[in-house]
């Protein structure tokens, strides 16, 4: 298969700016609409906790529907499938903004989260065929940039645009943005090879339906639902998963890329990717509740004060991105998670009442072990399959990320619900439990990280 080595120069910038605008769309939905729900709640006259629909059919939507779509740019081309999921996004994205109904809306935030799930699944694949081989890890670097400072701006641009305007230009505000990045798209974005293999639709129906029950089920565990419908739901998750693992065995290009986690590499890349995911995401849900219950911080002081973490990353992840071209991604991953272990020790053994700048320094050192983590293990997880593979990989590593964000989230409302977290003392007991918790995932990560560092070596 003939390949290009990356686009010129000025193709390269026009085709990162189509990816970053899409990118960015789909990672500020998620949290724009968090700090919205009590107004759309209020606005649409319904009960707050209906309300969380509104996210929760997004994230379950993109969860579902990435392999599938990352099997589907495979087979017709990442580009295709980009340009589709932009359009059904930004299509969706209009039909939010004028939703008369909470129904409505959830049904069109499902269909926004199918678009978000086209952009995801291909954008990594999509940079492997951009940027020439010998920058992939700048090219991966650029994507971590602009979701790491997606993620951090997300709740200052929802409460910006909430001061000036109704919450319907949250959603309205991606029309125009989604029209310019289809524009430039169509322009700019390489044409990708086609595998030619037949697109496996009851896997895909199979695949939508054991990482939806999984998702639903650990979330059920950390909301503490019914444990009969825990049971029930991980009883179903595991039959369908037993099908579909064994259909997906027979094919030559799995929607699962079990062919692809036949090498250790891969495999590895993936586990250390859930680790570390699900340990920021622990932090991330814990902090903003120590911080103001137990070290009496304002909300405006808990934002600030998390704020280093993320802004760290925006700096860090591009330059451990060019780092990992030139000197070996494992061990920079490793060392990467090695600082993010300490950062984590470090907040365990922070004061109650500790000074600003006491916390903004723990923060900035997580954010610079986390920077250092993303960016090379990212390049090893795409750069270990076959450029035919790039949809399946890049899907895969989007997957992971959701996965360790939810499974981090569900152990937080765990532990909170297990030790009783009802006043600061409670708190500050859960807070340390979940802050612990978060340190083994990386040390977890870490050891992992190792092995693949070995297995690297033997390859070479």
């Amino acid at each position: 298969m003939n390949v290009t080595d990356g686009l010129p120069a000025a193709e390269r910038r026009r085709a990162l700016i189509t990816l970053g605008i899409a990118v960015a769309m789909a990672v500020l939905d998620t949290a724009i609409a968090n700090i919205a729900l009590p107004t759309i709640a209020r606005s649409l006259d319904v009960d707050p906790a209906a309300s969380i629909w509104v996210v929760n059919g997004y994230q379950l939507a993109v969860t579902v529907a990435l392999l599938p779509l990352a099997s589907l740019g495979d087979i017709h081309g990442y580009k295709r499938v980009y340009q589709a999921g932009l359009a059904v996004f930004t299509v969706a994205s209009l039909v939010c903004a004028f939703a008369p109904s909470m129904p409505v809306l959830v049904i069109a935030r499902a269909v926004q989260g199918l678009g978000a799930a086209g952009i995801m699944s291909v954008n990594t694949a999509l940079i492997r065929f951009v940027f020439p081989r010998s920058q992939l890890g700048r090219g991966v670097g650029f994507i971590a940039l602009v979701v790491a400072t997606s993620s951090a701006s997300g709740p200052s641009v929802a409460a910006a645009i909430l001061s000036v305007a109704s919450w319907h230009w949250l959603f309205l505000i991606n029309v125009p943005l989604g029209l310019l990045a289809l524009y430039l798209a169509a322009r700019a974005l390489p044409a990708t090879p086609s595998s030619g293999h037949r697109f496996d639709a009851l896997g895909a129906m199979l695949s939508a339906l054991v990482f939806g029950l999984l998702v639903t089920s650990v979330d059920g565990v950390g909301q503490e639902a019914s444990r009969w419908l825990i049971a029930a739901e991980v009883v179903a998750m595991l039959a369908a998963g037993s099908v579909f693992i064994r259909r997906q065995l027979r094919l030559p290009a799995p929607i699962l890329p079990l062919d692809l986690f036949r090498k250790p590499v891969f495999a590895l890349s993936v586990g250390t990717s859930i680790c570390t995911y699900a340990a920021q995401s622990l932090a991330y849900v814990t902090l903003p509740f120590y911080f103001q219950y137990v070290g009496g911080q304002s909300q405006i002081e808990t934002g600030l004060l998390v704020t280093p973490w993320p802004l760290v990353v925006v700096f860090v992840a591009p330059v451990a991105g060019r780092l990992s071209d030139r000197y070996p991604p494992t061990v920079l991953g490793a060392l990467g998670l090695l600082t993010m272990t300490l950062g984590l020790l470090t907040v365990l053994a922070m004061p109650a009442q500790a000074a600003h700048l006491d916390i903004a320094w723990r923060m900035a050192l997580c954010g610079l072990g986390f920077g250092f983590f993303q960016s090379p293990n990212n390049r090893i997880l795409i750069g270990s399959a076959s450029p035919e593979r790039s949809g399946a990989a890049s899907g895969m590593l989007a997957t992971s990320r959701l996965l360790g964000q939810t499974l981090g989230s569900a152990m937080v409302a765990l532990v909170f619900g297990l030790i009783g977290a009802t006043d600061a003392a409670g708190i500050a007991r859960a807070g340390t439990a979940a802050i612990a918790m978060a340190a083994c995932f990386t040390v977890l990560g870490g050891t992992v990280s190792v092995f693949r560092w070995r297995q690297a070596r033997r390859s070479a």
